[in-house]
């Protein structure tokens, strides 16, 4: 049977109530109500173990009505089972399913680009840590051009916003995207003038910057993400509400989950360490943290303290 021949079948069964307006009412008081169903069979197996022979057959029946109230609401909505079905796979394909392979070989958003506008496909910045007035200072580098401003926390507690950076490095180095790190290392797209004033933009910075802000007060509340497998599905939606004015718009909520998880692990180490350097591999969508390279550094200059010039955030 097809899912939208038992709504019409369903539907056909429903007792018109007496007061008129009352039928979406009744419909979601009932869909409520059915859905404890299959907890009282299920407490009475526990209750009973196998001696509850009638327990599969109770599950069979109490499933059913909370199929039919779904079907009695929907149709209240002018929605079809059908269409309702379709839609949750897309949504739980896109959170949890694994990646299209043709996405995998997909092109970078700046393929078709001059290789001076390309994010490198792998690059490593080092972070360096000082203190300046009081104030807990962290400067980035790559090779010895320093990336963007100067960071604080911006903040009356330390709390380490000002190791932010690292998630601007992820979203460029998971999801090849970052108009944040384009600006900081010089890879804007110029060339082609509506790319950089939208997708390199400052809306497109703004937009960013609010997102690892947003992401920040989140992870603050879940322990800086450790230990944490999975992220809030309503953090995600919101993420990809903000970004989807932009090309990112294509990445699934698996992929800005990925990129958080990544980002925050390596935040960790940093934030633990004080200095480091972050490799950032876009080949292989990752993100990694070495407190040394062998011996070998990325910065042999001096410490820059005078060169200090603090901003949470440029545009």
């Amino acid at each position: 049977m097809e899912l939208n021949q038992y709504q019409d079948l369903a539907t056909a069964t429903k007792q018109k109530p007496k007061k008129e307006g009352d039928s979406l009412t009744v419909s979601l008081l009932g869909l409520a109500c059915e859905a404890t169903g299959p907890l009282a069979e299920f407490k009475k197996h526990i209750r009973d173990g196998d001696a509850y022979k009638i327990y599969p057959d109770r599950m069979l029946e109490e499933l059913g009505d909370v199929l039919w109230y779904l079907a009695s609401v929907a149709s209240e909505f002018n929605l079809t089972l059908q269409e309702i079905a379709e839609t949750n796979l897309k949504k739980t394909q896109e959170r949890w399913g694994q990646e299209n392979q043709n996405v995998l070989f997909n092109q970078f958003f700046d393929d078709n680009f001059p290789p001076s506008e390309q994010i490198p496909r792998r690059f490593i910045i080092r972070f360096l840590s000082l203190e300046d007035k009081d104030r807990k200072v962290v400067i980035a580098y790559l090779g010895t051009q320093q990336m963007g401003q100067s960071l604080t926390d911006n903040a009356h507690d330390n709390d380490g916003y000002r190791f932010h950076d690292v998630f601007h490095l992820a979203c460029a180095a998971v999801l090849g995207w970052s108009p944040v790190v384009r600006r900081n290392l010089g890879f804007k797209r110029r060339s082609n003038t509506r790319i950089d004033e939208i997708e390199d933009g400052g809306r497109a910075i703004v937009t960013e910057e609010a997102i690892s802000a947003l992401v920040f007060d989140y992870a603050l509340s879940h322990d800086m993400f450790a230990d944490v497998v999975a992220i809030d599905y309503e953090l995600l939606r919101t993420i990809g509400t903000l970004a989807g004015h932009f090309e990112v718009k294509t990445k699934r909520p698996a992929d800005w989950e990925n990129t958080i998880l990544q980002a925050y692990s390596v935040w960790r180490e940093l934030s633990a360490n004080s200095e480091g350097f972050i490799i950032c591999d876009l080949n292989e969508k990752a993100i990694s943290f070495e407190r040394e390279l062998n011996g070998e550094s990325f910065y042999n200059g001096p410490r820059p303290s005078s060169l200090i010039n603090t901003h949470a955030v440029e545009v």
